[in-house]
Parts: structure tokens; C-alpha cells; sequence
């Protein structure tokens, strides 16, 4: 299944992408977290599977997915965790050895944003980067997971951006100032459950900007892959449903050309994360 969340006023609402359309589910769950807690209950999950389809048997009232503004796919995580250098071939042209542990970081709620918002840039960032990533969404609490169980604690997955401003990233040896800026984090454009993709750990990932390829891989260069991630956060802080984790971005980022090549993102440009069977997460850029 295909999930998301759209604007009607501002208010935020979930929804579903049937095959038919888009339909509005707030008459059962009042946000995605609540829908992604009900995952773990068979009896919950079955009360919304047949609201949704009784609402498709019953003159039902499509969405029109051109005219709404739709919201980041998961709204109200508790925890936004990053994995950095996690492509092989992107901490290469970092100039970086692969690490033996995942890179941890975090973003904020505040970083949030959907496709199609519009990303502003603040006045004293001045070197904005992209970061195609492939995010999973924890469907039940995990603490100390094995590896070979952690696929089982994923509900879901989802296109994000990482957007980074470089200037702000290195001003010290913590990244949070360059990482947590308004909107730097858009994800979406749907939160798709985990049996709808075969193999989280090979898909197709690509980033363009103005159309133009700028990241073009495969999640198969990961260095850690979903499972491992899951299992070695879970042995230091408890996953609860809805927290969102980032696994990385492969090579092509403006940081990893050299210097007199590095055309940093500016206002106007439109930047399209593509995740084979996740959709597009588009973004454009303003000042």
C-alpha cells in the first residue's frame, strides 16, 4: 500500500494511493504514526484495510493528486536518524575511507517537507547540497534486533532528500547546523509498505536537478544495508514506530566535485529524488 498526507487547510491528513486513486482516511487514523501503530495489531490493520475498501465500493471520493499539497509521508516521527557515508562509491570521492560502523546523525521535525514545497534558503547559507536517499520507516518498537530479524521491524519505505548546507555542515566538527534547517528534509512522495518492494537493498536511486543527472546508483552499494542499520540502532536506542532512518546517499554530490566545479544549489532550481518503486519527491528551491 501507498500512504501520504496532504493539506486540507492546515490541517494535515493521511490518505491512501489505490489503483483507482487517492482517497482521504482520516475517518480511521488521525496520522501516519497512528496508521503505522495499527500495523502491529492484526485486528487494527483489518479495520483499516476494509475502511479502505468499502470507501472504494461506496461512490468514492477521489483526491485530485494535481490540485492538493501534499505533506511529508510520515509526519509526526519521534526520531529522524542519518546514516552518513554509506555508498561505497560516495566515500570515495569524499576522499574518506568506508567506515567500520554506521555514521549516525540526526535531523529534526523542523526539517520536514513534502513534494512539491517549496524549500526556502537562508541568508547566510550559501552552499546547499542534495542527497538522494532511500529512508525506512520502523512499523513496531525495536530494541536489540538481530540482523537476520530486523526486516521484520521496517513498515515501510520512502524517497527523502538530505539536503545539506556545506558552509554551515563544517563550521565545526558537529553537522548539525548545515543538516537541520527549515525544510531540509523532504520525504515522500508516498510511504510504501514493505511488501510492495522485493529488495529494499537493490533499487535504483537517482538524483536530478533541472533535469539533469546529478546521482545515478543503485542501494546495492550501501555499505551497510537496511537490516544491519536497524539492528545496530536498535542495540544503542530503542526504534519506536514511525521513527524515520536515512541510509545514505551514493556518489554525485556537489561536495564531491572539485572545488571550481561545485555549482551549489540555488533559488529556482527543482530537484527530483527518484526511488525505483518509491515514486519522485520534487522540490524546488527559493530565497
Amino acid at each position: 500500500m501507498k500512504f501520504f498526507t496532504y493539506y486540507e487547510g492546515s490541517t494535515l491528513k493521511p490518505g491512501v494511493k489505490t489503483v483507482n486513486g487517492l482517497l482521504d482516511i482520516s475517518g480511521v487514523v488521525s496520522n501516519i504514526n497512528e496508521l503505522v501503530q495499527l500495523h502491529s495489531n492484526e485486528a487494527n490493520w483489518m479495520e483499516l484495510t476494509g475502511f479502505i475498501e468499502e470507501k472504494e465500493n461506496s461512490s468514492p471520493a477521489y483526491l485530485d493528486e494535481s490540485s492538493i499539497t501534499m505533506g511529508p509521508c510520515v509526519d509526526k516521527p519521534g526520531k529522524i536518524i542519518c546514516v552518513g557515508l554509506n555508498y561505497q562509491k560516495h566515500a570515495e570521492e569524499s576522499g574518506m575511507a568506508a567506515p567500520k560502523l554506521p555514521v549516525l546523525f540526526n535531523k529534526y521535525h523542523n526539517t520536514l517537507a513534502g513534494t512539491g514545497e517549496a524549500i526556502t534558503i537562508p541568508a547566510h547559507a550559501r552552499e546547499i547540497d542534495y542527497e538522494a536517499e532511500l529512508a525506512l520507516v520502523i512499523g513496531k518498537k525495536a530494541k536489540n534486533v538481530a540482523t537476520e530479524e530486523a526486516k521484520d521491524y521496517i513498515f515501510g519505505y520512502s524517497a527523502a532528500n538530505d539536503l545539506s548546507a556545506r558552509d554551515l555542515q563544517f563550521l565545526t566538527n558537529q553537522w548539525l547546523l548545515g543538516k537541520n534547517l527549515d525544510g531540509f528534509c523532504p520525504l515522500g512522495p508516498y510511504l510504501v509498505t514493505h511488501d510492495e518492494i522485493q529488495d529494499a537493498n537493490a533499487l535504483d536511486i537517482s538524483c536530478k536537478v533541472n533535469g539533469e543527472v546529478r546521482q545515478q546508483s543503485n542501494t546495492s552499494d550501501m555499505i551497510f544495508n537496511c537490516e544491519e542499520i536497524v539492528s545496530f540502532i536498535s542495540r544503542h536506542m530503542t526504534l519506536e514506530p514511525g521513527d524515520v532512518i536515512l541510509t545514505g546517499t551514493p556518489e554525485g554530490v556537489i561536495l564531491g566535485y572539485e572545488e571550481e566545479r561545485r555549482n551549489w544549489l540555488r533559488a529556482g532550481d527543482e530537484v527530483v529524488v527518484e526511488i525505483e518503486g518509491l515514486g519522485q519527491l520534487k522540490n524546488v528551491l527559493q530565497s
